[in-house]
């Protein structure tokens, strides 16, 4: 029984009581009001503040609208979509490229026309929503450390690499996007935009391997959407006349593993598109359809989504991937370790997407093991290969702390670790199953100490509403399996706890990666026991890369574990082949192999395998300037 169940006073038997505890009955005797039915409150939303509803997030009646950068204009056709076919009539009017855009009315949206990018009207409230205020620490950009991104050693790998840029400026940025990047008060570029910026300006294609939390997601969205607002939507292809008038065309598409993620990927698409023609989407499982398909037909240029709710909108006939000329794979590593190949495979090279040499491909990844090699193969044409700091590495601006906790303790060791702390920022929480989030949740909560959890079993709504409460600072605590260990970039995280230590150390570096982004500072500490032994060797390179404390009973376990398997079992440095492609789990010992790298801002000690052959698909692109505008517009 709930514990708001509340018991009635006044007459009546116990078992009528009981009843109208449990709301079976209104509760009311002669002279009595009825009483409030009390709705049964999940774990962790009981620290909701009294008053406070969760989103809504389907359509229908009751269903919260959505926000005003989604709303949009009639063309003049009637239809409401896109200048270049995100839905409705919009896109028979983008043939000639000039049709009236969405935006009119002052909703965050400008138009394209007559070759010429029209900027939107401001929309103060729509700003605030997106940008936030200066003192607002939901929406951080930097932090005390940024400054030492410049010393991040960074390698690009390729024919004729472009020079990285410095600062955001126009050229070669778009001027309109340097206003919205200033509005998010974002001053420098990291190391992973100083370079995507001008490779992608270029048409190259680009494999990034970048440190977690070095503004990914800026180092994709920053250089294609320069090329969008400079060049407007490219001409759309030969259509059957028959063709759905419904039917999304995006010219941007981004891949990612989860709905976190992609629904992340958009929020900061929001931003960066705002006052342009560009209009961005998000689609996912997990979540009501219909509202989906009404956001995707009131403009759809820039698409982020999860590979198999894709696949289930394509083969409804209600998205072409015909006019893709950007595509996005981020996270790859983590979506080839969900299964998710055989969907990538398909919306790539199975359906209407035009081929390698006819559209940019970025795919970014946090490690470079052998699956992804073949991926980057198969998706990509002479591209740059980009690595920003040690391939698979932890930040330094993250201080790490391992505790060794025997399971059965690990719950009062975490309320002392957490007393320990500052409460001015945020804790996350990692555990192994959704069982122990729900225990470890429910332990918090009656410890008064206000938590929340996300798991895979957790709805959309319910997953959203425990990330709002957690972003906002409401519920500070956010108790989570990896389905949240990897991309969410929530602000203010400055703890993380690895209160279940992975088996992989990959994930280990995901996790920690939630604290210590774009240059702010971080802990993160880690329950071990001799359960976790076998991550012992990998953890203390880390450690050591990131020139942290290393407790000398880790360095016993380590030596113990050593011994037991010296029968001839050598521990190779990881899973699968990861490290069958250049040595040891130390600088760039399982990066890209082809020769021709340009290194900049460090040296590296470890040395290149073997090679790997060509990773050309195809001839290579025609020269053209740097800057230029390729060859579909």
């Amino acid at each position: 029984m709930s514990q708001e169940s509340q018991t009635t006073s006044g007459g009546g038997t116990p078992l009528e009581k009981n009843f109208s505890s449990m709301s079976v009955q209104d509760g009311s005797s002669a002279g009595e009001a009825p009483k409030k039915a009390v709705r049964y409150v999940p774990p962790h939303m009981r620290s909701r503040p009294e008053g406070v509803r969760p989103p809504s997030f389907g359509g229908g009646r009751g269903a919260s609208t959505l926000p005003p950068a989604f709303s949009s204009g009639r063309n003049r056709e009637g239809g409401s979509g896109s200048s270049t076919g995100g839905g409705g009539g919009g896109r028979w009017s983008a043939l000639n490229s000039d049709a009236p855009s969405p935006g009119r009315r002052g909703d965050g949206f400008g138009s394209w026309k007559d070759g010429q990018h029209i900027i939107g009207p401001q929309n103060t409230r729509l700003e605030l929503e997106l940008f936030g205020t200066a003192d607002d620490t939901t929406k951080q950009s930097t932090g005390i450390n940024f400054d030492k991104y410049g010393d991040i050693p960074v390698e690009a790998t390729g024919r004729d690499v472009p020079e990285p840029i410095t600062e955001f400026t126009h050229p070669p940025v778009d001027a309109h996007l340097v206003a919205n990047i200033q509005l998010a008060r974002y001053t420098t570029p990291t190391p992973v935009q100083k370079y995507s910026i001008p490779i992608v300006a270029a048409g190259r294609d680009l494999m990034g391997c970048a440190q977690t939390g070095s503004g990914k997601t800026g180092g994709f969205l920053f250089p294609i959407l320069s090329a969008l607002f400079t060049h407007g939507p490219p001409p759309m292809p030969a259509l059957p006349p028959n063709i759905s008038r419904r039917k999304a065309f995006p010219t941007t598409l981004i891949l990612a593993p989860t709905r976190e993620l992609v629904s992340q990927i958009h929020d900061e698409a929001r931003k960066f598109t705002y006052r342009s023609w560009v209009h961005p989407a998000v689609v996912y499982g997990g979540a009501e359809m219909g509202a989906q398909l009404r956001q995707i037909e009131r403009g759809c240029d820039l698409l982020s989504a999860t590979p198999g709710r894709l696949v289930d909108l394509i083969e409804r006939g209600r998205i072409s991937l015909a006019n893709v000329r950007f595509l996005v794979l981020d996270e790859a590593d983590r979506m080839l370790d969900m299964g998710f190949e055989p969907q990538i495979r398909r919306i790539v090279l199975g359906e209407d997407m035009p081929g390698v040499q006819d559209r940019q491909t970025l795919m970014f990844s946090a490690t470079f093991p052998q699956n992804i090699q073949v991926l980057a193969r198969d998706f990509l044409k002479e591209y740059v290969f980009l690595s920003v700091g040690r391939v698979g590495s932890t930040s330094e601006n993250i201080t790490q702390k391992i505790e060794f906790v025997e399971d059965r303790d690990k719950q009062s060791v975490l309320l002392d670790v957490l007393a320990a702390m500052p409460n001015n920022g945020l804790t996350l929480i990692f555990v192994e199953t959704k069982r122990m989030a729900d225990m470890l949740s429910d332990f918090l909560i009656y410890s008064n100490i206000p938590a929340t959890s996300i798991h895979g079993d957790r709805t959309q709504r319910e997953r959203e509403y425990a990330l709002d409460l957690f972003r906002s600072g409401r519920t500070p605590i956010l108790v989570a399996t990896a389905v949240a260990a990897r991309g969410l970039d929530i602000p203010n995280v400055t703890h993380v706890v690895n209160y279940d230590l992975p088996a992989d150390i990959d994930d280990y570096v995901h996790r920690i990666g939630r604290t210590g982004r774009a240059g702010n500072v971080g802990h993160a500490t880690a329950f071990f026991n001799r359960n976790n032994r076998n991550i012992v060797r990998d953890l203390i390179k880390l450690l050591q890369e990131a020139k942290q404390e290393i407790p000398s009973w880790l360095e016993m376990i380590a030596s113990e574990n050593a011994f037991s398997m010296s029968r001839g079992s050598s521990r190779g440095g990881g899973r699968g082949g990861r490290m069958s492609s250049g040595g040891s789990r130390g600088g760039f010992g399982f990066r890209e192999m082809r020769s021709g790298g340009v290194g900049r801002g460090g040296s590296y000690g470890a040395g290149i395998g073997g090679g790997l052959g060509g990773f050309n698909n195809g001839p290579p692109a025609p020269d053209r300037p740097s800057g230029g505008a390729p060859s579909w517009w």
